[in-house]
């Protein structure tokens, strides 16, 4: 499955509605197409970044370059509801994965977009109250109207995945999931073996640990690795990554050109186990067992 994620990364949109110097639809063109010539064709959004405003600007740049709507993969993301969008008059954060509101929030992600098929459509969260047939039928019915190519989850444990794959006849195609050097907890709790047993395509969310990568001795441990490996600290953060059985694919949040070019500098050749396991010590402030 993680054949259709062969790219070095996957660029997450949830600052786009922040970044001003790419609210113009041309500026913002330019910039996917910059991207796109760097081999990087998948963009990760989510209903909730900006209120839909990411989204809505990436649809007003494809709709400014006619063409460009057919070189990129989207994903999108929905099933938070913030205390903003909650029409309840409670005003609680909590999820919906109802197929009312998935299929509504399908189609407005499809408008905002201005695009005919997402290629993954993936739950945001798992809700509790998920009634598992019901919203598996509104994702098996997505794929068969081809309004998604295929369904995937976001933050799921392995028990909450399988139920909703047991009611669908379409296979879950993705899980995307907090993963790196600040965050290996799924490597020791069963959770990534179980997503790569199921066959699901692994997307790690905050690959960098929002920055805590580059502090303290991790951070002094990563700059000498790079160093002796060529690359930048980040590059090594996601290289180390990569490194993992089913090469889970970073999605990475900066929109910068010069970050992402850093970011794309990996270390040749592979890391090799010694310093793989040295940067997990670091990491996790103790030897492994």
């Amino acid at each position: 499955m993680s054949a259709a994620f062969d790219v070095p990364l996957v660029l997450g949109m949830m600052r786009l509605h922040e970044a001003r110097d790419l609210q113009d639809p041309e500026r913002l063109a330019d910039w996917i197409e910059a991207r796109l010539d760097q081999g990087l064709d998948w963009f990760d959004h989510a209903d909730i970044y900006g209120d839909g405003q990411g989204e809505t600007l990436f649809g007003a740049a494809l709709k400014s370059r006619p063409g460009l709507a057919q070189r990129v993969r989207i994903i999108t993301k929905a099933s938070i509801i913030t205390p903003q969008r909650d029409a309840s008059g409670y005003a609680v954060k909590h999820y919906d994965a109802s197929p009312a509101y998935l299929g509504a929030a399908i189609d407005a992600a499809l408008a905002r977009l201005g695009v005919e098929r997402l290629d993954h459509f993936l739950l945001h969260r798992p809700d509790p109250l998920m009634d598992a047939e019901a919203t598996g039928r509104v994702l098996d019915d997505a794929v068969a109207a081809g309004k998604i190519a295929a369904a995937g989850v976001s933050n799921f444990l392995p028990e909450q995945w399988r139920r909703l794959q047991g009611a669908m006849h379409h296979k879950l195609a993705v899980h995307q999931l907090e993963l790196s050097l600040g965050h290996s907890t799924p490597l020791f709790d069963g959770s990534y073996d179980a997503l790569l047993r199921d066959g699901l395509a692994p997307l790690a969310w905050s690959p960098l640990g929002g920055g805590s990568v580059f502090e303290d001795r991790l951070g002094r441990v990563l700059t000498a690795e790079a160093e002796a490996h060529g690359c930048s600290p980040g590059a090594l953060a996601l290289a180390w990554l990569r490194r993992l059985p089913g090469g889970p694919v970073p999605v990475v949040g900066t929109l910068k050109p010069e970050r992402l070019e850093a970011l794309l500098q990996a270390p040749e050749p592979a890391l090799a186990p010694p310093p793989w396991y040295a940067l997990l010590e670091a990491a996790r402030c103790h030897r492994v067992a």
